[in-house]
């Protein structure tokens, strides 16, 4: 058996007996490097080598994380579930609040990855005030983790600014040139827009089909991670934080850098007196905290990333799914996207999967007389297969953070399989398409 393949079949199958993920990485990692010859001692060492490449991910997750809860600190985030939570006492107007939060959850999904850059860091902020909320509409929370993670997913897939303009401009457009095929004049938003049809398709199919009927909670504390919840809300606070907003997409948008960005929105915050000089260090630390697992998971997943290349397994598997089916273009750009799904699921960052294969796919689909507009298709398609449902992506970890804030929602049952089928399903077919067709 391939060593890539049995190592992520390790992983999924512990994660799914509730091992914890970061366990279930390192078990599968080690069944992958022993099985290709790599020996027990070999692969931890590499295991533990990829490990160092997982800092920047967790310094960025820090630092993303505070400047969220110094958002949180403004009492912004509050002030919204305490209006929300007003109008549905004063109303009975439940169905379209309902509609008005899942809207607004897919809303700023969508900006965390481009206007406010904070990625997953506004979970945890933002979703438990909501939850009681939510426990009241009988909302399914499996619904929320979908509306989440289409959000989170399909930005970076489709729109070339923020993190998408790392994913498709940096990554994928940039890894593809250096394979050998011009990309000058390719548009990849049209080279992704029916992948990004097929993750709209799985959020209808989700929002009107799987999870319409209502699903009872049952009422329990919250637990907010917020560092001054004790901080009353104000409308000079508010406006605080809107502003920290716009100069952190400002300078993010200007210098490419989100760190950076994230950075000077805390300075804003810290300048307008928002953040006492004397609270910084507890708003950080708040922020570090919230952060801490998602980035302790995203960093073992760095080491089974390692692990992965260094089997050398990942070309053999690309080239005999590919040989199965010489001569049928259809057939092999199936191959190749069912490959990708399986690198990612177990990596859990398409970022990392896109210039494993890039190098290996790009060959192939000159051999086979794809077009440049359609190899960027089934590489970004094959790419971000798998990030929705993996145990260890940030993009399904970021909503379990939030939704499981009262202990009531199990990550492996109602984020990742809900994702995985939402997504990945339609996705593949819609990469398959864009293929074919452009």
């Amino acid at each position: 058996m391939n060593a890539v393949a049995a190592a992520v079949t390790v992983m999924l199958i512990l994660s799914l007996c509730r091992l914890h993920v970061v366990l279930s990485l390192l078990l599968g990692a080690l069944a992958g490097g022993l099985l290709a010859g790599m020996g027990l001692t070999e692969t931890l060492t590499v295991f533990q080598r990829g490990l160092a490449g997982g800092a920047q991910i967790a310094l960025s997750y820090a630092l993303l994380g505070a400047f969220a809860v110094a958002i949180a600190h403004s009492g912004l985030p509050k002030m919204l579930a305490d209006t929300i939570t007003l109008r549905l006492n004063r109303s009975d107007a439940g169905g379209k609040i309902k509609w008005m939060l899942l809207i607004l959850l897919a809303a700023v999904s969508i900006m965390s990855q481009n206007l406010i850059p904070i990625h997953i860091a506004f979970i945890p902020l933002l979703v438990p005030p909501l939850l009681p909320l939510f426990n009241r509409l009988q909302t399914d929370r499996r619904l929320l983790g979908c509306v989440m993670t289409f959000g989170l997913v399909t930005t970076y897939m489709f729109l070339p600014y923020g993190f998408g303009e790392i994913f498709l401009k940096q990554i994928l457009l940039g890894n593809i040139a250096k394979s050998g095929m011009p990309v000058e004049n390719i548009n990849v938003m049209q080279a992704m827009a029916i992948p990004a049809l097929g993750m709209t398709a799985g959020l209808l199919t989700a929002v009107f089909v799987s999870y319409r009927k209502p699903r009872a909670y049952r009422s329990g504390t919250v637990q907010a991670e917020t560092a001054a919840d004790s901080v009353p809300p104000s409308r000079y606070r508010s406006l605080v934080a809107l502003a920290a907003i716009a100069v952190s997409f400002g300078v993010q948008l200007f210098t490419d850098s989100l760190l950076l960005g994230a950075l000077v929105g805390f300075a804003v915050f810290m300048a307008a007196g928002v953040v006492k000089w004397r609270d910084a260090d507890n708003v950080f630390d708040s922020g570090v905290k919230m952060m801490a697992m998602i980035g302790f998971i995203m960093i073992a997943a760095q080491g089974f990333a390692e692990v992965m290349k260094e089997t050398g397994a990942i070309a053999p598997l690309v080239e005999s799914a590919a040989s199965l089916f010489a001569g049928s273009k259809g057939m092999a750009a199936l191959a190749m996207l069912l490959v990708g799904l399986l690198v990612t699921m177990g990596i859990g960052s398409s970022f990392s999967t896109l210039p494993i294969i890039t190098a290996i796919y790009v060959p192939l689909c000159m051999g086979m007389g794809f077009s440049p507009l359609a190899t960027v298709a089934l590489i970004g398609t094959a790419g971000a297969l798998g990030d929705a449902g993996s145990p260890a992506s940030d993009s399904t970890l970021g909503p379990t953070a939030g939704l499981n804030a009262d202990g009531q929602h199990s990550h492996m049952r109602d984020t990742v399989i809900p994702t995985f089928l939402h997504y990945n399903l339609p996705l593949t077919a819609a990469g398959w398409v864009a293929a074919m067709v452009l």
